[in-house]
């Protein structure tokens, strides 16, 4: 018997079990991008000098998926001079003559404040300087806007008939 209880001696002792533990776990929520979706084209119709030309751009959405807290941004719009054959004064629609309004959004996801830009045709705004489109004032986490803007081109004149190309840019920050 001896024997036995020496080997018994060499055992370690289990560690006592308490009724609760505690362990301190982390997680981490990864931000993604904000990010701005615009037409790849867009037809903005026809008219002539004495009537202008009146059209929609098309689905512009803002998607912010940074999740962070105060998730502002600003939405901004310009565009380039409308050219069509060599872009002589007559064959020119200067972004001057181009003025953009936002309207209501058509979709608005998360929460804040989403402001339009230019809410109304009557507070329509020329594009020969960057104007703001939209902007989220406040808010949270995700979230996304969409906006369909109309441009309405002012002709001269002068305005010689031809397919007019220009660029339209919206940039987010």
């Amino acid at each position: 018997m001896a024997i036995g209880a020496a080997c018994l001696a060499g055992l370690p002792t289990p560690a006592r079990a308490d009724s609760t533990g505690d362990v301190t776990a982390t997680v981490v929520v990864a931000g993604g991008e904000l990010s701005i979706i615009v037409p790849a084209s867009a037809d903005l119709g026809q008219g002539s000098p004495d009537e202008g030309i009146t059209g929609q751009l098309g689905t512009v959405t803002v998607i912010d998926d940074r999740a962070q807290l105060a998730a502002t941004w600003v939405a901004t719009v310009t565009a380039t001079d409308f050219t069509t054959g060599g872009a002589t004064p007559e064959e020119t629609i200067p972004a001057s003559a181009i003025d953009y309004w936002s309207g209501p959004p058509t979709q608005n996801v998360g929460t804040g404040v989403l402001v339009p830009g230019q809410p109304t045709a009557a507070e329509a705004v020329s594009l020969a300087v960057r104007q703001t489109a939209f902007s989220r004032t406040t808010g949270d986490g995700l979230n996304s806007a969409s906006w369909n803007p109309t441009l309405t081109f002012e002709l001269s004149p002068s305005t010689v008939v031809g397919d007019y190309t220009g660029t339209v840019t919206h940039s987010v920050a």
